[in-house]
């Protein structure tokens, strides 16, 4: 069994809240722990605890009003505590989300600019983009916005040099190691190169974010035609 990391430090996050942090550098083992030390948090079913929020490299657990106690001391201990008895397998943690993902050049801004900088196709960009296993490493930024990890490295690239004020809804984006998807229209400066049809984020589900952290994702290349259909239906 590896070895567990041990915390950086404890950090608090206003009055209600603190961080423990693990890394402060992207590490994929380390995500994996965060997203396993958190669902063990939440398995204890501790009263003090409104929420608990794995990050790249660390958790927030936040904790109720009613709690009078300092929340530094509590969320190290119950850290230390999960650490003790043992943290869940990343296989038990997270959904399989395929997310159907259009490449033509109508939703693919940067496309054509990524293709020149990579020598490669967009159709090569493309199809390693839509053939790579991919995990959701954290959500963040904006809620319903998922930091996907596992892109190859081959399409790893810089974010752009200067942000765009809006990028559209569902855009399909990557910069660096990983992927995002742009819940609803905001800024941003990754690079775009496509855009999915469905719903990422919507108050009106039960669960409005699409992903959630550890979840397993698999994009799959639509054509104009079918994203068009399946944008009616959702």
């Amino acid at each position: 069994m590896a070895r567990l990391p041990k915390p950086l430090g404890v950090v608090p996050l206003g009055d209600l809240a603190a961080y423990v942090e693990f890394s402060r550098t992207l590490d994929l083992e380390v995500n994996s722990v965060a997203q396993r030390l958190a669902a063990a948090i939440v398995a204890l079913g501790d009263p003090r605890i409104r929420d608990v929020v794995p990050a790249l490299g660390g958790v927030a657990v936040h904790f109720d009003p009613a709690y009078a106690g300092d929340v530094l001391v509590a969320a190290g201990q119950l850290v230390e505590q999960c650490m003790k008895k043992g943290l869940p397998d990343a296989d038990d943690l997270g959904r399989d989300v395929e997310v159907p993902v259009c490449y033509d050049a109508e939703f693919a801004l940067d496309m054509k600019e990524l293709s020149e900088k990579l020598k490669l196709a967009p159709e090569e960009i493309a199809r390693r983009h839509a053939t790579g296993e991919y995990r959701v490493l954290m959500v963040g930024f904006a809620p319903g916005h998922p930091y996907i990890g596992g892109l190859d490295a081959k399409l790893a690239v810089p974010r752009r040099d200067a942000p765009r004020a809006i990028v559209p809804a569902g855009s399909v984006a990557i910069a660096n190691q990983q992927s995002v998807i742009y819940p609803y229209a905001i800024a941003g400066g990754w690079n775009v190169i496509g855009r999915t049809p469905l719903a990422v984020f919507d108050t009106e589900r039960q669960e409005p974010s699409l992903f959630a952290s550890g979840d397993r994702v698999r994009f799959k290349a639509i054509d104009r035609a079918e994203f068009m259909k399946l944008a009616v239906k959702r």
